[in-house]
């Protein structure tokens, strides 16, 4: 089958699927989410043997270790992934919430409720835990979707999106309502994000590049999830045991993920206390330094930096680091190369503080924490879609809420208007 049949014909299926999982109740979604998180864990060797074919394959071509880690597959993080899905059948169903409601003069009832967005297509790279916190995310929303993961991670995609959809059927869910497009042809996402009329609207995940192809092509509806160039600014009133403690779990802890910081800014007036400690730290972590020429003379292992890394997502063991003369230096820099995704600010100045928050355009701002918090289930919402940079329908980490639409319903008895 070519690869727009193909495309086309899951589109079909999942939009048959959707009017039906719209009304599905949410005891059904939620013993059908239960079942799937048991059925991960039940075939567990199964998801590991597919996913040591696509380590395999990727260290051959030469993928790096940080994708590498995207990649990789553990009993814990197949556990991780199962318990995901538990916690999304432990959280409140948005599906016919009512968010607003009135009487109008002439009788009128007006009742605004939440409901599914219909058809959703998911388009991500060489993480195969996106496949179970979409699939459960989508499922428990109402919706029906259609999954397009990167070529490196099909066998473990596929494996765990059937094993996923076999549970959920079993579970009273309807059939088709999970999609897997398990072809490595890149037309495959051209096809998705032009499936106008059958495809509601297509969120991709990953990095830069796939998230602006998509967002420059599609004719179908896009929800941005951003890339993450994320700063923390170390402002002279600043904890300096507390900022280097910050500074380095941003960094180090998981450098692969979007909200990793990849930049460094460093108030000019505690650089002499703060930096000589954290550049030794970074380097006891192999953390490759790029400085402006202020930096370099703390060490004599930072290679200069260029423009091209102030506004680069590394995702690895790289970070970008320069001293400003002021908190309004900092924020410029951030507002002329940040992604609207996660930016901190160390201080003890409760003025300061305020200030970066309230002045810094980012979808998560925070104050003397990790940017590493920005994740879905670290805010309380279970797992999540990805983290949305942009400012309609949705902003930061996206869980069930957002993966609802809203509509009116309107009850009368004989109105008609003049």
């Amino acid at each position: 089958m070519a690869t727009y049949e193909l495309v086309k014909a899951k589109a079909q299926a999942a939009k048959q699927a959707a009017a039906k999982l719209a009304v599905t109740s949410t005891a059904v979604k939620n013993a059908a989410l239960l079942a799937m998180a048991a059925a991960l864990e039940a075939q567990q060797s199964e998801i590991l043997a597919a996913n040591e074919r696509d380590m395999t394959a990727a260290a051959a071509k030469g993928m790096k270790s940080s994708m590498l880690d995207r990649l990789k597959l553990t009993a814990e993080r197949i556990s991780g992934m199962a318990d995901g899905l538990r916690q999304v059948a432990g959280l409140a169903d948005p599906v016919g919430n009512v968010i607003d409601g009135k009487t109008l003069p002439n009788g009128l009832h007006i009742t605004k409720i939440r409901v599914p967005l219909g058809v959703i297509g998911i388009i991500y790279e060489a993480r195969p835990n996106v496949t179970a916190d979409a699939a459960g995310l989508c499922l428990k929303s109402g919706n029906a979707v259609i999954l397009k993961g990167g070529s490196e991670a099909m066998e473990s995609n596929k494996t765990v999106a059937a094993i996923l959809a076999q549970a959920a059927e079993g579970a009273g869910i309807p059939a088709d309502s999970i999609q897997f497009i398990d072809t490595s042809d890149r037309q495959a996402v051209q096809d998705l994000i032009h499936m106008n009329g059958l495809v509601d609207v297509v969120i991709p995940r990953g990095g830069a590049g796939l998230i602006q192809a998509v967002v420059r092509n599609a004719s179908v509806p896009v929800i941005e999830t951003g890339a993450g160039v994320c700063h923390t600014y170390v402002d002279k009133d600043a904890d300096v045991e507390m900022a280097m403690k910050i500074a380095f779990n941003a960094k180090v802890q998981r450098p692969s993920v979007c909200n990793a910081m990849e930049t460094l800014l460093v108030h000019k007036d505690i650089a002499d206390k703060f930096l000589p400690m954290m550049l030794m730290m970074y380097n006891s972590s192999a953390v490759e330094i790029c400085g402006d020429e202020a930096v370099q003379e703390y060490s004599g292992q930072v290679h200069p930096v260029t423009e091209e890394d102030w506004s680069t997502e590394y995702g690895d063991l790289r970070l970008s680091v320069k001293i400003v003369d002021s908190i309004e230096e900092a924020m410029a820099h951030i507002a002329k190369y940040g992604t609207g995704h996660s930016e901190c600010i160390v201080t003890n100045n409760y003025q300061a503080a305020q200030l970066f928050q309230y002045t810094v355009d980012a979808a998560a701002v925070y104050v003397n924490a990790s940017t590493r918090f920005t994740d879905g289930n670290e805010f309380g919402f279970g797992a999540e879609i990805g983290i949305s940079t942009q400012k309609l329908h949705a902003r930061g980490p996206m869980a069930l809420p957002e993966l609802t639409s809203t509509k009116y319903l309107i009850n009368g008895n004989g109105q008609v208007r003049k």
